[in-house]
C-alpha cells in the first residue's frame, strides 16, 4: 500500500479490497467479520442493548489513547452502563485522503487490541474515503451489541432518595489531556486520558447481586452534566461534597490556568453509580478490588428535595448549584 492514503483506497475496486484485507481484517477480523458478506450472521437470545456513537477526537493520538482504542471505549461502555455484557461492534470509517498509513494502521491495531482486551468481536464495517479537506484526518463510528444481564437494568429514571452517589476514579483526566495535547501545553505532572473499557468491572458488580440503580459514564459534559440528567431523569436531587470529588492536582491547577471548570471536563474511563445505601460498601470494596477503580468513593447522596437539581458543598462550606453544561466547554474531545 502507498504511504499515504488514497482516493482509490475508497473506490470499491482492488485498492479498496487491498486496505479492508490487509489493514482491517487483518487486525480486527474474527470467524464473523472474515466471511466478508454484506451482513454478518449472529445469534441472540432475550434482551439486547445497543448504542451508537461518532469519535472525531482532535489530535487523534493523545496521552493515553487514540481514536482507536477511545472509539471502542465509548461504545462498549455505552453497552455496558445499560446492565449488558458487550458482545459486537460494528465500525465505519470516514478517512481524509493523503491521511498517513502508518497513523491509520496504528489506529487499527489499537482498535483491535481494546477489543481483545474488552472481550468483543468487530462484525461489520465499512469505509469511505473523501477528498482532502473534507474530514480531518479520521472520523470514526461504532455500534455495539450486548446481551442484557443485570435483572433489572439500571437507568438514569431510577435514582431513589437515600441511594448513596459514587465514581470509580478521579475526574476529568480525559478533557484535560486532550486539550493539552491539542493546544501544546504542559502540566506540572503529566496528565493521561483514563480511556479505558469498564465492562469487565461492571460486570462484577452484578455477578455479586447489588442492587444498581443507575450507572453512566461521564463522558462529554462530564460529572456535573450527567448528574443533571439523572437528577431531571429521576425527580429527586442530588447533594455532593466537593471536597470528595476526586480532582488530581495537575487537572485542577490546569483548568484554574485555562478558566475550565473540572466538574465538566469529559472522562472515558470512569463510572457513577448509584446505588441503595446498604449496598454501598459491598459496591465501593468491588470496584476499588479492580485496576480502574481503585480511587473509587463516594460523592453524594441522592435526595426527595431539590427535585431535578444538583447542589455541591463547597469546601468553605457554601453551597452552589451544579447546572447542566449550556454548550460544549472543549469540542472534539471524543
Amino acid at each position: 500500500m502507498a504511504e499515504k492514503l488514497l482516493l482509490d483506497y475508497g473506490s470499491g475496486g482492488k485498492a479498496s479490497h487491498r486496505l479492508v484485507t490487509d489493514l482491517f481484517v487483518a487486525n480486527l477480523g474474527n470467524d464473523i467479520l472474515g466471511q466478508l458478506d454484506d451482513a454478518a450472521l449472529i445469534e441472540l437470545n432475550g434482551k439486547v442493548a445497543v448504542s451508537t456513537d461518532s469519535f472525531t477526537v482532535d489530535p487523534i493520538f493523545f496521552p493515553g489513547g487514540d481514536i482507536g482504542s477511545l472509539a471502542v471505549h465509548g461504545t462498549v461502555n455505552d453497552v455496558a452502563m445499560l446492565g449488558a455484557q458487550p458482545l459486537y461492534l460494528t465500525c465505519g470509517f470516514i478517512l481524509e485522503e493523503g491521511l498517513d498509513m502508518d497513523d491509520l494502521r496504528r489506529i487499527v491495531v489499537s482498535m483491535g487490541e481494546a477489543a481483545q482486551k474488552a472481550g468483543v468481536l468487530v462484525i461489520a464495517g465499512d469505509t469511505k474515503v473523501v477528498p482532502r479537506g473534507a474530514a480531518d484526518k479520521v472520523f470514526i463510528n461504532t455500534t455495539g451489541i450486548g446481551k442484557i444481564i443485570a435483572p433489572i437494568p439500571p437507568s438514569g429514571s431510577r435514582a431513589q432518595p437515600g441511594d448513596v452517589v459514587i465514581v470509580s476514579g478521579y475526574m476529568g483526566d480525559h478533557g484535560l489531556a486532550v486539550m493539552g495535547s491539542r493546544e501544546g501545553l504542559t502540566f506540572d505532572a503529566s496528565v493521561q486520558s483514563d480511556s479505558a473499557a469498564l465492562n469487565h468491572m461492571v460486570l462484577s458488580l452484578f455477578e455479586a447481586g447489588l442492587d444498581i440503580h443507575v450507572l453512566r459514564d461521564p463522558t462529554r459534559g462530564g460529572l456535573g452534566t450527567t448528574l443533571n440528567e439523572i437528577a431531571t431523569q429521576s425527580e429527586v436531587g442530588i447533594f455532593l461534597a466537593e471536597g470528595d470529588i476526586p480532582i488530581r492536582p495537575a487537572v485542577a491547577a490546569g483548568c484554574s490556568f485555562l478558566g475550565l471548570d473540572p466538574l465538566y471536563l469529559a472522562n472515558e474511563g470512569k463510572v457513577i453509580c448509584i446505588v441503595a445505601e446498604k449496598d454501598a460498601a459491598k459496591t465501593l470494596e468491588i470496584l476499588k478490588g479492580n485496576s480502574l477503580g481503585q480511587d473509587a468513593c463516594i460523592i453524594g447522596q441522592v435526595m426527595s428535595e431539590q427535585a431535578g437539581k444538583v447542589i455541591l458543598t463547597t469546601s468553605l462550606g457554601g453551597k452552589r448549584m451544579v447546572n447542566m453544561l449550556e454548550g460544549e466547554q472543549l469540542p472534539r474531545i471524543c
